[in-house]
């Protein structure tokens, strides 16, 4: 049972809901109103009086924007947030500012994005082994990745969510695991953040990065990174921007020292009207509940895998470890299912297709927190019309 209202939740906040069903949220999210327009308030206020009102943000909007968001993970202090632009920036940043001896290794699941996979695989050019795992049921398990690691692992990096087949990573487990061996735990939260709850320092996360325009419900182009406080002491960022260092507010002191905590991360002027954006998204989900969202999400996915199989269609997203994202064998090549793509669009229903490792076609749902059960049972009807 929902615990929020979710028919005003649409009617308020996303009322294009109501024409289309929307289950491509694991690409990017429907933007909603109250978003919307905090990125029409900040952009307004840069047509007044640009520079006003950007010394106003970087001062005390900034930190409670860093505040909420700390709120949301369980992080213990603002200083422990940076923005970011992208996940993809995030991890980078985080992978070259680490230091790294020939012969360390990093341990990751063979089927993590590009984004949470590319960035440490160019560390092999300083020495380090990159040590795939291969998935349990979807998704990374404790059991699988300790048969990976040694003495010299030094990381290991997970999603919250799996992208393709919506595993739904035990963190707690793996941050447990990580601490009894003094391994760093990075967790990519892109498609996870909002939608499943988690609290980084009771799960023992090291460092969490993440874009905004998924599960997080904020634009595109604007996220956010936490490093705990004691591993962010430590890290020395490739990039330097000028925002980033302890003399920042004297550009002719070229003092290159980074600034403590994730401030060290800042890039340059931050992107106010994303973040603003940000800040409404945060507050939104803050007020329909983390929590409230992954039972209403789980319920849509049980609903949708029940219709499916009823259907004929194979389901491989876990029936265990599984969250708003469902992905099932289209049964077409990929040629086809890009038609069944399009010909679903005709009739309103927006989903996406995708290919594992060998080419073989899937279809993916993932689902947000203003779909209704009726948009499953209108994308069942759909389904059953075109296949």
């Amino acid at each position: 049972m929902t615990m929020y209202d979710v028919e005003a939740l649409r009617q308020e906040e996303f009322p294009s809901a109501a024409e289309i069903i929307y289950f491509n949220n694991a690409s990017v999210s429907l933007l909603a109103t109250s978003v919307q327009e905090g990125v029409k308030e900040a952009a307004e206020k840069l047509g007044e009086n640009a520079w006003a009102y950007f010394d106003q943000f970087l001062g005390e909007e900034l930190i409670e924007i860093q505040r909420d968001i700390a709120r949301l993970i369980g992080a213990g202090h603002e200083d422990e947030i940076v923005p970011i632009v992208t996940t993809s920036l995030g991890i980078n940043s985080v992978a070259q500012a680490l230091p790294w001896a020939e012969g360390d290794n990093i341990c990751l699941c063979s089927i993590e994005f590009p984004a949470n996979k590319y960035p440490w695989w160019n560390l092999e050019r300083y020495g380090v082994e990159i040590r795939f795992v291969e998935p349990v049921d979807g998704g990374l398990t404790v059991e699988a990745l300790a048969a990976h690691v040694d003495e010299k692992t030094r990381l290991v990096t997970v999603s919250g969510v799996q992208f393709f087949g919506g595993h739904r990573t035990d963190v707690a487990a793996l941050g447990a695991f990580c601490k009894s061996r003094g391994i760093l735990l990075v967790v990519d939260t892109i498609q996870s953040i909002g939608h499943v709850p988690i609290h980084v320092e009771e799960m023992g996360v090291d460092i969490l990065v993440t874009g905004g325009q998924k599960s997080l419900l904020a634009p595109p182009g604007i996220g956010f990174m936490y490093v705990r406080e004691e591993v962010c002491e430590r890290m020395v960022p490739l990039y330097t921007g000028a925002n980033g260092t302890v003399e920042f507010k004297n550009w002719l002191k070229h003092d290159r020292r980074p600034l403590p905590g994730a401030a060290r991360f800042m890039m340059g002027t931050p992107n106010v009207t994303g973040l603003k954006g940000l800040e409404a998204s945060v507050k939104l989900i803050q007020r329909l509940g983390v929590e409230n969202i992954d039972q209403h999400t789980r319920d849509l996915s049980d609903l949708a895998r029940r219709g499916l199989m009823t259907l004929g269609y194979s389901v491989m997203t876990s029936a265990t470890s599984y969250s708003g994202i469902l992905t099932f064998a289209s049964r077409l090549d990929a040629a086809g299912t890009d038609d069944l793509v399009e010909r679903a669009a005709e009739e309103k229903l927006i989903m996406v297709k995708q290919l594992d490792a060998v080419g073989q076609a899937y279809i993916r749902w993932s689902f947000g927190c203003y779909n209704v059960m009726d948009d499953v049972e209108r994308a069942l009807t759909v389904m059953e019309k075109l296949q």
